[in-house]
């Protein structure tokens, strides 16, 4: 009877303990060496290599169907590792082991005399399903019709639905605060946790408006493209 009883006890006391060191894991913040394995697995490589496909099939898209002509990408993307759990406050970052990023930005060149037509062809690409831009005349018309009519009033310069930006250097007035800024410098890369590529790599702003006039900025986000939650929960886009 006595050894059964301590046999018992022997199971409970393992199962307290395997209770204690998951309740543990699922409360101490990502490891730098657990985030860079699960950065370089195979699923977040997939993920990572889809998401990057994708976005630069949009990059392409305004290249190719629309009057601006692409100048330079930048590629940044990033892998965090989750916090320790919050008691108070807590924004979600301890919930999960990792989360992945993505942010692809593309400068495009056109002629700011030919600013009427440059928008008409952006939004009449996009009237066609499938284009991979999701701006329309009859949702965007209006922005065209400003222009060719020089209505008055602060000169907008922006298209934009979440995660999915569009924006150009004023044409019709002298506001520097609305010009297309330099992107920031690449931070050193530490694949898989950090990347950041830009192509080509002397490209430059002020060299493209120098060429072209104007400048146009595409600013395409996926933000979470890979996501492991701290149950081990695996989600990717």
């Amino acid at each position: 009877m006595t050894g059964t009883r301590r046999t018992l006890w022997g199971a409970v006391a393992t199962v307290a303990v395997l209770a204690v060191s998951a309740c543990s894991a699922q409360s101490r913040a990502t490891s730098p060496k657990e985030v860079r394995k699960l950065a370089g697995s195979a699923q977040a490589l997939h993920a990572r290599e889809e998401t990057e496909s994708r976005l630069r099939g949009v990059v392409r898209a305004y290249a190719d169907h629309t009057p601006l002509t692409l100048g330079m990408v930048v590629v940044r993307d990033t892998c965090l590792g989750g916090k320790a759990k919050q008691l108070f406050d807590s924004n979600g970052d301890d919930a999960y082991k990792i989360r992945c990023s993505m942010q692809v930005t593309a400068y495009y060149g056109a002629a700011p005399e030919r600013i009427v037509s440059v928008l008409d062809g952006i939004l009449a690409a996009g009237d066609h399903t499938g284009s991979g831009i999701p701006f329309t005349h009859d949702a965007n018309g209006t922005f065209v019709d400003r222009y060719r009519d020089h209505a008055g009033g602060l000169e907008e310069t922006e298209l934009s639905i979440p995660w999915h930006t569009l924006s150009w250097d004023p044409v019709r007035e002298h506001q520097p605060h609305l010009m297309i800024q330099e992107p920031d410098a690449c931070p050193a890369d530490d694949p898989p946790v950090i990347r950041c590529l830009r192509e080509p790599e002397a490209q430059t702003v002020a060299a493209l408006r120098k060429r072209y006039g104007m400048v146009f900025e595409l600013d395409l986000i996926e933000p979470e493209y890979y996501r492991v939650s701290k149950k081990g929960h695996v989600y990717t886009h």
